[in-house]
């Protein structure tokens, strides 16, 4: 029997790039939005915003030093800067080059799991369970259930991340609408469901809605790169690049190439429309029978 094809992981691929493009704007390889109160938002002002959106996270932790367990920690940088408040992390992320990048950054004394949250363990319990943009990724009910399991008395659970309103439920324009996340609505049910209640909420919909009009205009860029250079190999070697599109079309299906030209080429991802059909919330969450 033929071994069957693996598909390409094309989130790990983006977050991949992603974390690279931070760190030649910022110096730093932050994957999360920016929190953009005051700032313009452009590339000079990435950095400011991803340290702005980092300072409000952590002050739903308190003063007293944790111990954490960053669940999707991306490149390490918010790891790193929880140690360097007194914190003590252990980093959960499915990524390879990821979980490089993390113990790159943050040391070795700082235990980086390279495993998907669904199937991490631990002997030992947390004061905190941290979903920084990694709680739309994992299902809602693992994610959930699992971090509660890993509590320890007066653990709490925090999260920030996107969640569709029920606008995006009603939608019915045939386009990829911006922004992601478990529904609100189900959100909130799933809470009740598990006992646990919401200690703290913040809106910052509209403060961090600028990092998607920022994210298009950097793949805007890379679109006309992309055409820039197709129209000059059309004109010095066509044969070469009606090669290139056959293969480029027999690897990837209409759907993707569709999917990816909207990416590259098109400006409909707004902070208006991200608005519209997303709210982004930094929650504390904890179980309701504590008192």
């Amino acid at each position: 029997m033929a071994a069957k094809s693996r598909k390409i992981d094309t989130r790990s691929i983006g977050l991949d790039l992603w974390a690279a493009t931070a760190k030649f704007v910022t110096g730093k390889e932050n994957l999360h939005y920016g929190l953009w109160t005051g700032l313009e938002p452009v590339a000079g002002n990435l950095g400011a915003a991803q340290e702005a959106y980092t300072t409000k996270l952590l002050s739903f932790l308190g003063d007293a030093p944790l111990r954490i367990l960053d669940i999707g920690g991306g490149a390490g940088e918010t790891a790193k800067r929880l140690e360097a408040l007194g914190h003590r992390v252990e980093i959960v992320v499915p990524s390879r080059f990821l979980a490089e990048r993390c113990r790159a950054n943050v040391g070795s004394c700082t235990p980086v799991h390279e495993t998907k949250f669904e199937d991490f363990a631990s002997e030992s319990g947390f004061d905190a369970c941290l979903f920084s943009e990694s709680f739309q990724y994992i299902p809602m009910a693992v994610a959930l259930e699992k971090a509660a399991s890993l509590l320890l008395p007066d653990g709490f659970i925090l999260i920030a991340d996107c969640f569709r309103l029920e606008a995006f439920r009603s939608n019915d324009e045939k386009r990829r609408i911006v922004g992601g996340g478990w529904l609100l609505s189900d959100f909130r049910e799933a809470l009740s469901e598990r006992s646990l209640e919401i200690r703290r909420e913040e809106d910052v919909s509209e403060d961090v809605a600028p990092s998607v009009e920022l994210e298009q205009e950097f793949f805007n860029l890379i679109g006309y790169f992309i055409k820039r250079a197709d129209s000059g190999l059309a004109a010095s070697h066509p044969f070469a690049r009606s090669l290139a599109t056959f293969f480029f079309r027999l690897i990837v299906n209409r759907r993707r190439r569709a999917r990816l030209a909207k990416r590259l080429y098109e400006t409909s991802r707004t902070a208006e429309e991200f608005c519209r059909f997303n709210r982004y919330l930094m929650l504390k969450i904890a179980p309701s029978s504590r008192t």
